[in-house]
């Protein structure tokens, strides 16, 4: 046997720290401290008679030999993960544990999941809402539901599976549609107009100006809430408009809640993915959740519709 299959524990962390481009996060990562990380790099790197690492200010970068080593231990681990998966026979029946925003999980995937849990019994379903970008290795989270302006391309480690196009409207009650009678986009400044904290680049002026609403600057009834869901819930009782996305807002059209006065889109849209690990010992279960989650969004797009 080559003796430098000996060194199996150092590439181990070479991967975690090559991935990273940092001794402390391999560390982290590993549960071991960064002294411990440096100690093998340097045995790996003596073993093998090549420099692996150059420092570049606080970051490890790679030298040629190796990014070379690199590209082979990652195929290398990802080929024992496909081997590891292909022996274990996985039952369906087990937990999965999902994330997505506070305003997806309360409003959209709540209030469906039932119909899953009717389905597939053998499934239990742990919901993390979290409105910061949870990390899913760390996290021991097995699948989550994220939203983009932009595109996202798959990166090594996980699976960005573009899903839907949720455009964004401002919506308001039944109620106050009635009472207002809205005729023109500019009408809704005779309401309360409720806005995200971190709203970024969907906010309300980008709609005043797709929409061709002026003087829109000198509105004074302004709500700010933290979350998509406490919006909704101002609106459903009536005060005033919000801009929500077709995810958050389709329920309460079908039940008569909500309407949608001006059909007229954001410019800007949230582009929904589902985000997870390819190789997961899950796979079977998580096949089987994601395929429902596929069910659902046409249910919705057949009723926003």
């Amino acid at each position: 046997m080559d003796k430098r299959l000996k060194q199996l524990n150092n590439l181990r962390s070479f991967e975690s720290a090559a991935r990273h481009q940092s001794y402390s996060k391999a560390a982290e990562e590993l549960f071991v401290t960064q002294a411990a990380v440096s100690q093998q790099m340097r045995q790996l790197e003596t073993s093998l008679g090549s420099r692996l690492f150059a420092r570049n200010g606080r970051q490890m970068q790679l030298t040629q030999s190796g990014e070379k080593l690199y590209m082979a231990t990652q195929q290398a681990f990802n080929s024992l993960i496909k081997g590891f998966n292909s022996i274990q026979t996985e039952e369906v029946a087990g937990t999965l544990t999902i994330t997505s925003t506070q305003a997806f999980t309360s409003l959209w995937l709540m209030p469906r999941l039932y119909r899953f849990s009717i389905k597939h019994p053998e499934v239990k379903i742990k919901v993390v809402a979290s409105n910061c970008i949870e990390d899913l290795r760390q996290g021991q989270i097995d699948l989550a539901i994220r939203f983009k302006t932009t595109e996202i391309a798959n990166d090594e480690e996980m699976t960005y599976e573009f899903v839907a196009e949720d455009h964004v409207y401002p919506a308001c009650s039944v109620q106050l549609a009635q009472e207002y009678d809205f005729k023109e986009p500019k009408d809704v400044l005779n309401c309360w107009l409720v806005s995200l904290e971190n709203q970024g680049s969907i906010d309300w002026p980008a709609w005043f100006a797709k929409a061709g609403v002026k003087n829109y600057q000198n509105h004074n009834k302004w709500t700010e809430v933290s979350t998509g869901d406490m919006a909704l819930s101002a609106v459903l009782s009536g005060h005033g408009f919000t801009l929500a996305s077709q995810a958050l807002f389709s329920q309460y059209i079908s039940t008569g809640q909500l309407v949608i006065p001006f059909d007229i889109k954001h410019p800007i849209s949230f582009k929904r993915y589902f985000v997870y690990d390819a190789n997961s010992a899950k796979k079977a279960r998580l096949d089987i959740f994601i395929a429902w989650l596929k069910e659902e969004t046409l249910l919705e797009k057949k009723i926003v519709s």
